[in-house]
C-alpha cells in the first residue's frame, strides 16, 4: 500500500513539472507574437495660421505647400516607425521646414523692418522638462538644431543673437551667410508692410489699422509634437518671426510655455499666431495645465485655449499638440493653418483651410 502511494505522489510530481515548464514557454512566446499590440506612437506639425483661402491659392501653390507638408512629416514618421525618439523626429521633421523657402522659419524667413532674417527656435523634451531655445540669430541655417542643442549641452534654457551664434560655432552648427535667407518673396512682403506704415501715418483709427497689418505679417511659423513608442513628448517650433518688426522683437515660438511646451503627463504643443497674445496667455503651458489639474481632454483643452482665451484677448492662431495617449488636437479661430497628422498605422492627414478636407 504504502508503495503505490509513493508512487502515486511521484507521479504527480512529474505530471505538475510538466505543466510548469509549459507555462514558461508559453510566456516565452506570447510576445513574439504580439504584432497587434505594437506601442503607440504619433506626430503632428503645422506651417502657421492665417488668412488662408483656398480663393486666393492656386493649385500649383496648394500642391507645393501639401508636397512640402508630406515630406516633413513622413520624415518624423520614419523615425518614430524605427523606434527613434520624439526629439529626433521633432528636430528633423522641422529641419524639413525650415530648408523650404514656403514657411516662415529657416530659408523662408521674413525680414526685420532693416531687412535682416532673425530667427527664433524652442525644444522640450516632455521626459525630463528640459528645453533649449534661440532667438534673434541671423547666420544659423537650423534654428532648431541649436536650440536642442543649447538643451543638451549647456546649463542654460535660452541664448540670444552673437552669444547664441558663438555657442552654435564651438558646437558645430552649420552656420551661413546671412544672403542664404534672402527670398524675393519675403522682400515683396517687407516693402508692401512698410508702404502700408507710410499710409497709416496718415490714418484716422491708427490701432484698427496697425492690428490690421500685424495680422497679415506674421504668418509662416513651422512646429512639430510628437509621441514616441517609449511614451515620450516632445515639441519644437521655429519661426522667422513678424514681417517689418522692429527695436529685436521676438514672439512666442522660441518663448518655454508659450510657444512650445511637452510633459509625459500631458501632452505636447506647437504654436503659431500673433506672439503677443500667446506670450501672454501663455498657451502651449495652459492647454498641458488644464488637462493636469482640471481634468480636461486635450481637445477640450485646446478649444478652450485657443477658441475663448486667446480670441477674447484679441489674438488669432492655433496650435498642433499630441496627449501621451496618442490624441491629436490641431486647433486654430483663423480662416486656415497648414497642418498635418501621421499615427501609428501610417494614415496621413493633410489640411490647409478651415473647411474640413
Amino acid at each position: 500500500m504504502k508503495k503505490s502511494v509513493l508512487i502515486l505522489c511521484i507521479f504527480s510530481f512529474l505530471i505538475s513539472c510538466d505543466n510548469k515548464t509549459t507555462d514558461k514557454k508559453e510566456a516565452i512566446v506570447k510576445p513574439q507574437n504580439a504584432e497587434n499590440n505594437q506601442p503607440n506612437f504619433g506626430i503632428v506639425i503645422h506651417g502657421g495660421a492665417g488668412t488662408i483661402l483656398k480663393k486666393n491659392m492656386t493649385p500649383e501653390l496648394e500642391a507645393e505647400y501639401k508636397k512640402v507638408l508630406e515630406e516633413a512629416i513622413r520624415t518624423g514618421h520614419e523615425i518614430l516607425k524605427n523606434g527613434g525618439s520624439s526629439l529626433d523626429a521633432v528636430e528633423k521633421t522641422i529641419n524639413v521646414m525650415e530648408d523650404s523657402p514656403l514657411f516662415n522659419a529657416g530659408k523662408g524667413a521674413v525680414f526685420t523692418n532693416d531687412g535682416k532674417n532673425e530667427l527664433d527656435a524652442s525644444i522640450m523634451d516632455g521626459k525630463t522638462l528640459n528645453a533649449g531655445a534661440v532667438a534673434s540669430v541671423t547666420t544659423v541655417k537650423n534654428p532648431i538644431n541649436l536650440a536642442r542643442a543649447i538643451m543638451e549641452k549647456s546649463e542654460h534654457v535660452m541664448l540670444v543673437k552673437e552669444g547664441a551664434e558663438f555657442f552654435a560655432k564651438q558646437n558645430g552648427i552649420a552656420l551661413v551667410d546671412p544672403s542664404y535667407f534672402y527670398t524675393e518673396n519675403r522682400m515683396k512682403s517687407l516693402l508692401k508692410a512698410k508702404e502700408r506704415e507710410k499710409i497709416e501715418l496718415d490714418h484716422d483709427d491708427k490701432t484698427s489699422f496697425y492690428d490690421s497689418t500685424i495680422k497679415d505679417s506674421k504668418f509662416g511659423t513651422v512646429g512639430c509634437v510628437a509621441l514616441d513608442m517609449y511614451g515620450n513628448l516632445a515639441a519644437g517650433t521655429s519661426t522667422g518671426g513678424m514681417t517689418n518688426k522692429k527695436w529685436g522683437r521676438v514672439g512666442d515660438a522660441p518663448i518655454i510655455g508659450a510657444g512650445t511646451y511637452a510633459n509625459n503627463n500631458t501632452c505636447a504643443v506647437s504654436a503659431t499666431g500673433w506672439g503677443e497674445y500667446f506670450i501672454r496667455s501663455v498657451v502651449a503651458y495652459d492647454i498641458s495645465a488644464l488637462m493636469e489639474y482640471k481634468g480636461l481632454s486635450l481637445q477640450q483643452a485646446a478649444q478652450e485655449v485657443i477658441q475663448n482665451k486667446v480670441t477674447k484677448l484679441g489674438g488669432d492662431g492655433g496650435i498642433v499638440a499630441i496627449d501621451k495617449e496618442g490624441n491629436i488636437s490641431m486647433e486654430f479661430n483663423t480662416a486656415g493653418m497648414y497642418r498635418a497628422h501621421m499615427n501609428k498605422e501610417g494614415k496621413l492627414r493633410i489640411g490647409i483651410y478651415k473647411e474640413n478636407e
